[in-house]
């Protein structure tokens, strides 16, 4: 699969309202471009792919809107939503926030965010200028999974004060 196959592909599994098949997603996340830390600072909304992790859906009950990379070393890795609708970092949920690093992940350096507080890696691959392809990896996972996949839009600076910083 080349690069252009995979964005098209992503889209289209992005969209899906079944379970997409891990492996599917993998030969995506293989023929897409790494990513540096300091070009994906920003506010990110996020999503997430149905693939029967045991994570899945855990964060939307959470109420959690995205990702801010302030910079490399301020990054709150779980923006949410409190009952007010209003955005903030929940820092008790993540045990701390996050900061931004260059690390190796199946054989290629990319943009990696490294929890403060919990054993847990976000690996990061550009699909396109406005989205983030992420594999969350966590001590004791096997290298061959499960994985939990998830995807980040850039949130414009002009969207208000999700786009500045949360």
């Amino acid at each position: 699969m080349n690069a252009l196959e995979a964005r098209a592909r992503f889209q289209e599994l992005r969209g899906r309202d079944r379970p997409v098949p891990a492996d599917e997603l993998d030969a995506i996340w293989a023929a897409l471009d790494t990513v540096r830390p300091q070009d994906i600072l920003g506010a990110w909304k996020g999503g997430e792919f149905r693939t029967g992790h045991p994570l899945e859906g855990m964060l939307a009950e959470a109420g959690w809107y995205g990702k801010t990379f302030v910079s490399v070393h301020d990054a709150k890795p779980l923006i949410c939503r409190d009952a007010a609708g209003e955005l903030y970092s929940n820092q008790e949920l993540g045990q701390g926030e996050a900061s931004l690093w260059t690390v190796e992940f199946r054989g290629e350096a990319t943009a990696t965010m490294v929890y403060d507080g919990r054993p847990v890696l976000d690996h990061f691959k550009q699909v396109d200028d406005v989205t983030l392809m992420g594999i969350m990896n966590a001590k004791g996972t096997p290298a061959e999974g499960p994985y939990y996949y998830f995807f980040l839009e850039r949130v414009p600076p002009e969207a208000g004060p999700a786009g500045r910083h949360a």
